[in-house]
């Protein structure tokens, strides 16, 4: 199949104005990357976050040659110490809270049989136990008020967008573990979405097939990317920016009346 070619980048619009924004694993490469890119140029301001600091640092000096308003600061999602601190630091550098992009997530490829606990724990414990962790201390952020000051004209309550996979809902060999978290960040997207919304919090996921992004490259072998590419009905593998304009449309108000959601943001024929 010859591919369809990637659309024009789109413009900011401004749909985030004056919000707060906390990324994780965004230290330059892929969805995280994109995402804190499009929120600055859609009027955000944005602390960074990835476990990989040095990275990291790079990927804040080049968006702050760019762009006001952003900041970094090291995480790992596993560890709940630097978790709380992370979204104690948004708080303490913005005076509010308003996003939160749990995009933290560990893959690989391994047959179940030969799979060993460790890569097991060590896969769910970053993507599944990672996005728990963040999503139960911007909870608490949201519910204590610290989404912005009493009397506040937007109204907002906070928004999280969890980022999950198709993967969730469709089997893939060598892919239990990862498939397994996935669809644990979905199930956990839906429970957290009905207890939020009491305090008007909206948390939603988007649910991506084919992403190109170094990492992927790294842990996969050419024969599988040819083989996912060619399962998508445009014939290509998403731009990361791309997954990361369904995300801005979750964060801004245009989906006010959406929560508890898992968007598959995928060309996938079956």
């Amino acid at each position: 199949m010859t591919g369809v070619e990637s659309p024009a980048y789109v413009p900011g619009h401004g749909l985030l104005k004056g919000r707060t924004a906390v990324v994780t694993a965004a230290a330059g490469a892929g969805i995280g990357g994109a995402t804190a890119r499009r929120f600055l140029e859609e009027g955000a301001r944005v602390l960074i976050s990835d476990a990989h600091a040095r990275r990291l640092k790079e990927y804040e000096a080049e968006l702050a040659a760019e762009f006001e308003g952003v900041s970094a600061l090291a995480c790992d999602v596993t560890d709940e110490v630097q978790v709380q601190a992370l979204f104690d630091a948004a708080v303490r550098q913005h005076g509010r809270l308003d996003i939160v992009v749990n995009n933290a997530g560990l893959g690989g490829t391994s047959d179940l049989v030969d799979m060993s606990d460790e890569q097991w724990s060590r896969v769910l414990d970053v993507t599944l136990n990672g996005t728990f962790r963040c999503t139960r201390a911007a909870l608490r952020a949201f519910r204590e008020g610290r989404h912005g000051d009493e009397g506040d004209e937007s109204g907002r309550g906070g928004v999280i967008v969890n980022n999950a996979s198709v993967v969730g809902w469709r089997a893939q060999a060598g892919q239990a573990h990862y498939a397994a978290a996935k669809a644990g960040v979905m199930a956990l997207t839906r429970c957290a979405a009905l207890e939020a919304a009491a305090f008007g919090v909206r948390v939603n996921a988007v649910s991506p097939s084919l992403a190109m992004h170094p990492h992927l490259v790294k842990v996969t072998t050419p024969e599988l990317l040819e083989e996912l590419t060619a399962r998508e009905a445009f014939g290509r593998y998403a731009e990361p920016w791309e997954v990361a304009n369904v995300i801005v449309f979750l964060a801004s108000d245009y989906s006010s009346y959406m929560t508890g959601e898992a968007v598959s943001v995928s060309s996938q024929r079956a």
